[in-house]
This record gives C-alpha cells, structure tokens and sequence, in this order.
C-alpha cells in the first residue's frame, strides 16, 4: 500500500481484503465516480483527492455541497466516526492508515470563500460565452464578429461593460460591417445585450476582468512535493449552473491550450475533478459536445486526468464515457423504468466478474462500498471488483470559517488576485473617442460662430458706411438691430449633451455606440 506508482482506493474480494488501487501511469486516461446521493461518492472524491496530492500531483475540484474544505485539516480521534474508520482500515488491511492534512487553496468566483478567479471576455471566447448565454446560431454568429472586429481595431475586451462597447459599437456600423462579415441584425445585438444583463445579475460581471488567473498557481506543489489540492467554492456558484459549467470547461479549454505534450508520463501533472457533470451536458449544442469530446480526448497527452462525479453514467454521453477508463460506481436506486435503464446501462460499462452479477450489486451496495474496475497493465480494464473504500485521512466535512480564513491567509497566492484591476481596453478606448469627438464638434461649432460673427459685423459696417454717404450730415435715428440670440445648432448640442453625459454609465455607453460610427476611423 506504500507503492509509490499506485493510489490505494480500498480492498475488494472475498472479505474484502485485496487491495484495489489506481495505477498512476494510467491515471491520466480520465475517470467516472457516480452513484446516487447519500451514497459515499463524495468520500471517494476526497481519498482520490488526498493520494493524488501525497504522489506529488496538483488537484483541481469543485466544492459543491461546502463539505469538502475539510482537506485542509486532519481528521481526529475526537471524531465521531473514528472507530469506524479504524474498524474499516483493519477489516481492508490499510495497515499504514493514519490522519493527515493536505495543502489546499481555496478559490471563488465570487470572492468571498477564496482567492478571486477571473478570467478576460478574450481567454472566455466566443463559443462558451454563447453556450453559457444560450444565444441562437445567428446571435452567436453576431458574437463572432464581434470579438473579430475588436481584434482588427486594437480593442481589447476583458471584462463586460467593454463586450457591451463593443457590440453598440457593432450596431451602429451594422450596415458596414455586414458588407464584410455577414448580416448583424439589431435585433441579435439587443438580445445579446438582455443576456449579459441577465449573466450580471447572477454575478457573473465578478468573474469577468483582471487580473486573469494563472493556472501555473494551481499547477503548483510545496517544497515538500506535495501536489497542492485547488478547492473551488461552487455552494452559491450552482445557483448559476451554466456559468459553473461554462467555467470548469474553460479551465480544460486554457489547460489543454497551455500544456505542452508529454505522452505517457510516470505520473499525471494534474487531476481534475468536474462534480455535478450532468450541467457540462444538459442540453448543449453538439458544436459544445464535441468540443468536450475534443478536449477530454486529447488533454490526457498533456497529463491531465480528467473526473467526472455525477449520479449517474448516462448523464454523460457515450462518446465521453468510453473513454473514462477509471471508474467507481456506488450504489444505483432503481424504482422507475428509465432507473432501470441506466442501471443496466452502469453495469454494462464494467468488465464483468463472474463471481457476482454487476447489475444486482449496483442496487444492493451500501454507503462507502463501490464497484471499481481501473486500468491494469497496458491499459486495460480490471475485472470489477465489489470494494471497501478507504477511510480519508483529513477531516471528513467542512471547517469552520475563522479556519477557512486562516488557510486563506497563509496562501501562497494570497494578495496576489484580491485587488480587481481595470486598465484601458474597449470601454475606455471607445470613451476616449467619444469625448475627442465631443470636443472637436464643440470647437468647430465655435469657431463657425466666430467666423460669422465677423462677417455679421463686416456687413453692419458696411451698411453704416453707406448710410453714411446717403444721408450725409443728416442727423439719423440708430438703426441697428439687437442681434437676437442663436440657438446652437444641432452638431453642437448633440456634443454638448455627450460630455455632460460622460461621467454617467448611460451616457457612456451612448456615446460609445453612436459616436463610434462616426468616428470610427480615428
């Protein structure tokens, strides 16, 4: 159980006492941990979670429920659930079996339960930025153009309000740019515009912005070749199932991009765990489906283990589940007749042992105990096995705030993502156009008021010169006329209105969207 190469997941055979573990060569060929609620899937995250990080291997995974922060602390003989833990440990021979805590980080989108994650409208894209908004295909392709169009013109988008710019901007040249790129209708602007209303009322204008996280900070271990366990509140960030969903393939999207390929190394260079997988797939567009498909497919030769938790495998597709060569299944509860269904379906997914059927152990297992088939030598699958898994080594449930607090503090990312930065991009640029537009129509309105108010007085002198020789010596009444007042003309107080307006976010997106059209050359 202290071979370095294997991950101890518990004991499985007759009386449980063989060992079942996870080959670390083959743990990055991905993985499905699944299982009704209440069934102990969560504890089997954990112990992955934990041997992982003692192997020396960076581990990223989502807290949904908030009971998994407890990694961050060792378990304790006080425990409730300390004698049976001892009694499991003995009954598996887990003979080296003891506490321990784990290096942990924790993150939020939010900002309030960890260290800020956030991420540029740019690095986001076009793709999952429309899934994570459900536009249609004509208002995903309006997206398209615009993050086009602000890399021709030099306008970096990297939060919201700079997105929102850029497709005003995009509606008021619609005429133009559909010339070049296709139709951009008003009314696919102004649906964009009501999503990213809506994404801003469930937060997600936190998320967008910098500075962007660097993901070297999660693939990261302590100088103790620790691999460093990254735990990602997601308790509030559920609320908001596509923008969870969205994010967690963004992270593969940005690890698959940035890794360079290494093949079939010893160990994984990071594990990820995607709880909750069904909100990656519920109803997504195929163009998503293959992306994941991609993604998962590819990213195993950048060394990166992927682990889907769900309740259930035809919550993921079959193109994906094939390729999820690692798998625990606990206990399945089959009352209606598409629960027995996916019952059928989980056990036709294992390698059958003929010493019990699969199907009627996935129905009849108890909490803690799962059927685990891994990856054997030249990778291919175990026979599945009916296992015991192990007890965890750090505190099962979460700690309390003042300790989460600590554990925060003591990061070593701690002050480095706390302070939002808003530097010049699309929004600042577009304003900055708007109010040199706003003062050059001021300054030419001035200078033609000048202009004619000296052919004005020209003219008055010249009528009073020829006054003078009609009338000559004659005593006359003054017949100059109050000039009345000028109203400004049009040019002028549409400029005039712009910069008092600048200070407002109304006016400032105004002004982006219509002075952007006309002077969008400068």
């Amino acid at each position: 159980m202290d071979n370095p190469e294997l991950i101890f997941i518990g004991g499985g055979g007759e009386g449980y006492e063989e060992p079942q573990s996870l080959i670390l060569k083959y743990a990055n060929r991905h993985g499905l941990i699944a299982g009704a609620t209440g069934t102990g899937k969560t504890v089997t995250l954990q112990i992955l979670a934990e041997s992982f990080s003692a192997a020396g291997v960076p581990v990223v995974l989502s807290d949904v429920k908030g009971d998994l922060s407890g990694i961050a602390k060792s378990g304790s003989p006080d425990f409730k659930l300390h004698d049976a833990f001892m009694s499991r440990a003995e009954k598996i021979k887990f003979d080296t079996y003891d506490y321990d805590k784990f290096p942990v980080t924790f993150w939020d989108l939010f900002g309030e339960q960890g260290h800020p994650v956030r991420t540029t409208v740019s690095e986001m894209g076009p793709l999952l930025l429309s899934r994570l908004m459900e536009l249609s295909e004509a208002q995903e392709g309006v997206m398209n153009i615009a993050f086009h169009v602000a890399d021709e013109q030099g306008l970096a988008l990297l939060d919201l309000k700079d997105l929102r710019a850029m497709l005003i901007w995009l509606g008021e040249n619609a005429d133009e740019v559909s010339l070049e790129y296709g139709n951009v209708g008003k009314n696919s602007i102004g649906a964009i515009q009501r999503r990213l209303l809506v994404l801003e009322n469930q937060g997600a204008d936190s998320f967008f912005g910098e500075p962007a996280l660097d993901l070297n900070d999660m693939i990261s271990t302590t100088q103790g070749g620790q691999g460093r366990i990254n735990i990602l509140a997601a308790d509030k960030l559920m609320q908001s199932p596509r923008l969870y969903a969205t994010f967690l393939l963004w992270m593969l999207s940005e690890l698959f991009e940035m890794l360079p390929e290494v093949g079939d190394p010893d160990k994984p260079k990071l594990v990820f765990f995607f709880d909750e997988a069904h909100l990656l797939f519920d109803d997504a567009p195929k163009a998503l489906l293959d992306k994941v498909e991609q993604v998962a497919r590819l990213i195993r030769s950048k060394g990166v283990g992927v682990y889907f938790v769900s309740q259930n495998p035809a919550d993921v597709p079959d193109d994906i589940l094939g390729q999820l060569g690692n798998r625990m299944q606990h206990a399945l509860r089959a009352f209606t007749p598409k629960d027995q269904k996916a019952l059928k379906l989980a056990a036709a997914t294992f390698r059958e042992n003929p010493a019990f059927s699969t199907r009627e152990a996935i129905t009849d297992m108890g909490v803690g105990e799962a059927l685990v088939s891994t990856l054997e030598k030249k990778g291919m699958p175990s026979i599945v096995q009916r296992t015991l898994i192990r007890p965890p080594s750090s505190q099962l449930g979460p700690i309390t705030k003042d300790e989460r607090a600590a554990v925060i503090a003591n990061s070593p990312v701690a002050g480095i993502y706390e302070a939002e930065v808003d530097r010049e991009s699309a929004f600042e640029k577009l304003r900055k156009r708007a109010e040199e537009a706003a003062e050059e129509a001021e300054r030419l309105e001035r200078e033609a008021e000048e202009a004619e108010a000296r052919e004005e007085a020209e003219a008055e002198r010249k009528r009073e010169f020829q006054k003078a020789r009609r009338y000559d010596g004659a005593s006359s009444r003054s017949t100059k006329r109050k000039r009345s007042s000028r109203r400004d003309s049009v040019g002028t107080t549409f400029a005039k209105s712009f910069a008092r307006q600048l200070g407002t976010k109304a006016g400032q997106t105004l002004i982006r969207g219509v002075l952007g059209s006309l002077f969008k050359g400068r």
